[in-house]
């Protein structure tokens, strides 16, 4: 398989399905929102675009399977699967705020092979694949070398359902308040973790995550010189629902810092 060009023929449909989010926003009304859970939203522009993009990937791929935020699905063990979230960070979208952003990922057997993150308000096209360097808008990336708290910017998520962590947020977010240059928390994992990818940020964790949030930030992140974990150090981020995640030099210091709080 030519990953390559696979690659950008995703990018193709991430920015269609990323316009068509964007022009939908112009006119969008908040009582077109489906309550899923406490603040946990639906509307028909996320039902929409993943359609848009289930039928292109599946024609792009024919015969793989799918595992998306909106209920596309498959039971069958193909050996190639789409993970997508049509539209991360709908609480964003639905105020008018960004970021937010498409997210598509693809798994062969268990292994992330390609993914591509279109942040829709800035028109920010990130993308990698097994083996490729990481790109946003045609340029490298890469993570930035700091290795200390003291010289690191972090994001972070807030849990809206899974609240049995919430003291370990708020101690987390007091020592790193603290120690590091500060913390941020844009609304959009999968846009927390290309930031990680580009530059922007040297790291992030969330509790509470599902696989679309972070399947293809990740393997961009990885890409780009990056490092992900889970809380327990392990690699059941995906499924899991929880995900360290830094450049290379800082990972380890970070990674113990989080685990300290959440594990112990």
């Amino acid at each position: 398989m030519d990953l390559e060009k696979l690659c950008f023929d995703v990018q193709g449909l991430a920015k269609i399905a990323g316009l068509f989010i964007a022009e939908e926003r112009e006119k969008f009304n908040i009582e077109d929102v489906i309550v899923k859970g406490k603040a946990d939203f639906v509307s028909y522009v996320d039902k929409q675009a993943e359609k848009l993009i289930v039928e292109g990937l599946s024609k792009l791929l024919p015969g793989s399977g799918f595992i998306a935020e909106e209920g596309t699905g498959s039971s069958s063990d193909e050996k190639y699967k789409w993970i997508i979230d049509p539209l991360d960070g709908t609480t964003n979208f639905i105020h008018g705020l960004p970021p937010f952003a498409v997210s598509i990922a693809l798994i062969e057997d268990k292994e992330l092979v390609l993914g591509v993150v279109y942040e829709v308000t800035q028109d920010e096209c990130f993308y990698a694949w097994r083996g490729s360097r990481a790109y946003l808008n045609g340029n490298e990336i890469k993570v930035t070398t700091a290795s200390t708290t003291s010289d690191a910017l972090i994001a972070t998520g807030f849990p809206y359902s899974a609240f049995e962590k919430l003291e370990c947020y708020i101690e987390s977010m007091r020592y790193f308040m603290v120690h590091s240059h500060g913390l941020r928390r844009l609304g959009s994992a999968a846009t927390d973790l290309c930031y990680v990818a580009a530059g922007r940020f040297e790291a992030f964790y969330e509790h509470g995550l599902k696989p679309w949030d972070v399947a293809a930030g990740t393997i961009i992140l990885r890409q780009a010189g990056g490092k992900v974990s889970d809380f327990k150090g392990g690699d059941k981020f995906l499924y899991n629902g929880e995900m360290v995640a830094s450049n290379g030099a800082y990972f380890d210091e970070f990674y113990d810092i989080v685990h300290k709080i959440f594990c112990s």
